[in-house]
């Protein structure tokens, strides 16, 4: 697909002005909303500032790039305004933008957008493409200028094809240099700094291929025979990219805006013999360079995100598949046999328990894995699996998990230097086996003694806790569940919540922590919807319409349904959410609602202990937030 059939002219402005980003991206969002592909345009323009909050798209030499992928677009767009005065935007290169593309992206598998993005980030690292639109008088002359730009740059691409990269000198021979470029995103800069990579290579002589890591997957992906013959690696990267596959080679490790601001010296220090050689990842998720570039708490909390990621589908669907057997046997309530009197029962229960006991070997094993590559799975998964056996619990598991990954970090320098003959047993044979027993002997020591005597005295403290102390902490709770809608106080309570739902030995129990981190995460949609029908003057009328899809998210534990009001008017709806989350956690504290799933929201109420003090609850906290909202907002 092509550039212009995105690009309608009613959605190009050449004589634009913008006092700021903020007023510039608006202006560009009334473009795009004007070819009818955006069905919720405050929506769409939540999503585009909340990209630009994630890292700046203005990508230097006065351009700027944002986009935004979300169903409140029906279909791919684009919008086209240029600024002759210029808006300072954060650019890369810290100069003012004063050409814009918006680019428009429904959430669906359909990844068409990046093709035509891929297209324009190409052309715009020509600098008389550049020029050419700073000179353009109508929207014909902007048709016919990118219409045989496109027709120049992409004459030989094969429709049927990948596009073969660009290449200087004799495509048969080894590359010199091969290059990886990646950004957090995978959209803009990664195609704008193989391109760059690409030119600055054609005019030296120099052979290369340049393999993105983009949103859409790998294209022109590097081979084994062709990193054999290189004589220079350059990664261009702002994510994780799999780098053991260059180990032995001099590598030039930088950011992604380095591949397109310094392509030159780039390009001449990978040649340069001088580059050190790549001895290997440290880790499963970072390159060498950004694991020594992390400070010690981010990379802790990085590997923690990585078990814990890979640990909740676990927690999820077990602990689901368990509250339902306990919902399909409510007349077995109270019996020895509650959960498994029928055979229907009794096959979601043992489904659900089978998935929820590998929670901890799960969190465990990706905790290794993030800090020492895959040697670290195995003993990770172990460490979690004799936590459970050991009555360590929860937190035994994720001691073990960073243990086990730094015993294999310790055993890769202690086996460094044996022959290299030898280096093939260190995967298959070394790791596993000493890894296994260094694990097993800290585990059953050290690790689980102390965490066991630790949870025996948690559980009694949770048992001696008086009323007081239960309210604060579901008051604290649910609170968290509110402030940042799934960033790291988010997160954190979420975290402890299931944490909550293991007993000692692995098996699911009923929480009254989860059940005030469920409620806490449940009150802000429902709140808000409340709010737009009890306070109409103080919403607009797509608020209010958004009534219905905004309150089942809240009762479906969806706690998303907030983010578009929250990016709207954030010092308002924060505040205003998180107390009546905080106040719904305590109440549910103080009513003794527990809740043996992880997640579910008003599907899974029917089995919540006191059930009907949990909805008193939710109607309490969500009344609460809803009031607050009706105060604090402004009439619209």
């Amino acid at each position: 697909m092509k550039i212009t059939d995105l690009l309608k002219k009613e959605s190009v402005l050449l004589e634009g002005h913008a006092t700021d980003k903020k007023d510039a991206l608006h202006t560009l969002v009334g473009l795009m909303a004007k070819q009818g592909n955006v069905a919720d345009v405050e929506t769409y323009e939540a999503c585009v500032l909340k990209r630009e909050e994630e890292g700046s798209t203005g990508v230097g030499e006065g351009v700027a790039i944002p986009h935004a992928k979300t169903s409140a677009v029906t279909r791919p767009g684009l919008a086209f305004m240029r600024c002759l005065d210029g808006v300072e935007f954060d650019s890369l290169d810290g100069q003012p933008a004063k050409l814009f593309f918006l680019i428009a992206a429904p959430d669906s598998k359909d990844n068409v957008h990046l093709d035509v993005l891929s297209r324009l980030s190409t052309l715009l690292m020509d600098p008389d493409f550049i020029n050419g639109l700073m000179a353009v008088t109508s929207e014909d002359e902007l048709f016919a200028l990118i219409t045989k730009a496109e027709a120049e740059k992409f004459a030989d691409e094969e429709p049927a094809e990948e596009a073969t990269p660009a290449v200087a000198g004799d495509k048969k021979a080894p590359y010199q240099v091969l290059a990886v470029t990646a950004c957090p995103t995978g959209i803009a800069h990664t195609y704008m700094a193989a391109e760059s990579l690409e030119q600055h290579a054609a005019k030296k002589g120099i052979s290369i291929k340049v393999e993105t890591n983009g949103q859409s997957g790998i294209k022109h992906a590097l081979t084994a025979e062709e990193i054999e013959g290189a004589e220079g690696i350059i990664v261009a990267a702002d994510k994780y990219v799999p780098m053991n596959r260059f180990k032995g080679k001099r590598v030039v490790i930088v950011k992604v805006a380095d591949g397109i601001n310094k392509a030159d010296a780039l390009l001449d220090e990978a040649l340069s013999g001088k580059v050190p050689i790549f001895e290997g990842e440290t880790g499963g998720s970072k390159t060498a360079a950004e694991e020594a570039a992390e400070s010690g708490a981010r990379k802790i909390y990085k590997h923690l995100m990585d078990g814990v990621s890979h640990m909740l589908p676990f927690v999820i669907g077990g602990g689901i598949l368990i509250a339902l057997a306990f919902l399909a046997d409510m007349s077995a309530a109270g019996t020895a046999q509650f959960g498994n009197s029928t055979p229907f029962a009794a096959f979601l229960k043992n489904t659900g328990s089978m998935a929820f006991g590998f929670m901890m070997p799960m969190l465990a094993g990706f905790i290794s894995q993030s800090i020492a590559d895959r040697p670290g799975l195995l003993v990770g998964i172990m460490a979690g699996a004799l936590a459970s056996a050991g009555g360590s619990g929860f937190f035994g598991a994720l001691i073990g998990g960073f243990a086990a990954g730094y015993l294999i970090l310790l055993l890769k320098k202690l086996v460094s230097g044996l022959p290299q003959s030898l280096e093939s047993l260190k995967p298959i044979l070394i790791y596993p086996v000493i890894g296994l027993l260094l694990i097993g002997a800290l585990m059953a020591g050290v690790i689980n003694p102390v965490m066991a005597s630790f949870n025996q005295w948690v559980t009694g403290s949770l048992a001696h806790m008086g009323g007081t102390s239960k309210v604060l902490m579901g008051f604290i709770l649910g609170g968290m569940m509110s402030i940042d809608f799934g960033g790291p106080l988010n997160k954190a309570a979420y975290v402890f919540g299931t944490a909550s739902l293991a007993g000692a030995d692995g098996s699911a129990v009923s929480s009254p922590f989860m059940a005030a981190v469920m409620i806490g995460g449940m009150v802000p949609p429902v709140a808000i919807a409340i709010a737009t029908q009890c306070f109409r003057s103080k919403f607009t009328e797509k608020d209010r319409k958004s009534f219905v899809s905004t309150f089942v998210m809240g009762l479906a534990f969806i706690t998303e349904g907030a983010i578009p009001f929250a990016a709207e008017d954030p010092m308002r709806v924060i505040p205003s959410c998180a107390i009546g989350a905080a106040v719904a956690g305590a109440l549910s504290m103080y009513f003794g609602c527990s809740v043996p799933a992880p997640h579910g929201g008003i599907f899974v109420f029917g089995v919540v202990q006191n059930t009907g003090m949990y909805l008193v609850s939710l109607a309490v906290g969500s009344v609460v937030g809803a009031v607050l909202l009706g105060v604090l907002k402004k009439k619209v």
